[in-house]
Formats: C-alpha cells, structure tokens, sequence
C-alpha cells in the first residue's frame, strides 16, 4: 500500500538518506502528507497553514484510496487523519527554516530537514532536535 501514497522517486530520495527507520517512517509521512494538503488547500483556496483538521478528515474519508482500510477498521479514519494533522508541526518547521511557505516545499527540502534533524538527535540528543522520535 506504501507505493499508493508515495511516488517512486519520493521513496528513492527517502531510501537514499541517512535515517533511521523511524525517521524515515515519519518523512515518508510528512511527504505524502505535505501532497495532501496542497490538495485539500487547492481545493478549498486557503493557505496549507490554515487547512482545518476537519477538512483533513473529509479527505480521508473520500479519498479512494483509504477507503479499504476505513471499511475494515472505522478507527483507522481517525488515526489516519491524525497523522497527516501531526505531520502540519514539522512541515511548518521546514517551511520556517526555508523562509517560504509550506507549499513551496520540495520532497528535497523535507528529507534534508529530517536528516538534519537525525543528525542533531544523534549528535547531541533527543532534546536538543526538533523531533522527539
């Protein structure tokens, strides 16, 4: 299901860089959630900052793809929409560091972002990096 929400090229650039599982885990999710919201913001005409957890939620719910997993498990709905919510906290972060706007991000900016981040929980510990992972 994991070629679903990334491209090819998206997991290449995440496989390629030094980052542990989780790390990786959680980039993959922040990539396939900064499409997601540029969606939901397309659609809706507002900024990605500003899409609700609401309209995150209606997506989920709509988007074919998720439909499987929202039949077998109703939760999963929720938890779903929770993810991609989540991932808004370091997509603002990367954004802030870039000086532009979340949806100038490139799948580029957000992997260095989480190498960079890796590097300094590695390097000097989970405290002093922006995730706690």
């Amino acid at each position: 299901m994991e070629s679903d929400f990334l491209k090819p090229e998206e997991c290449a650039e995440v496989d390629m860089a030094l980052l542990s599982s989780k790390e990786k885990f959680s980039a993959r999710l922040a990539i396939y959630a900064l499409r997601v919201l540029k969606q939901i913001a397309g659609e809706t005409g507002l900024p990605v900052a500003e899409v609700t957890n609401g309209q995150v939620m209606d997506w989920v719910r709509n988007d074919e793809s998720i439909q499987q997993s929202i039949q077998v498990d109703a939760s999963f709905e929720n938890f779903f929409t929770n993810l991609v919510v989540a991932s808004l906290r370091p997509l603002r972060q990367i954004a802030v560091e870039s000086g532009g706007a979340i949806e100038q991000l490139t799948v580029k900016q957000v992997v260095a972002w989480f190498v960079k981040d890796g590097k300094i929980r590695r390097e000097q510990g989970v405290d002093a990096a922006f995730l706690n992972l």
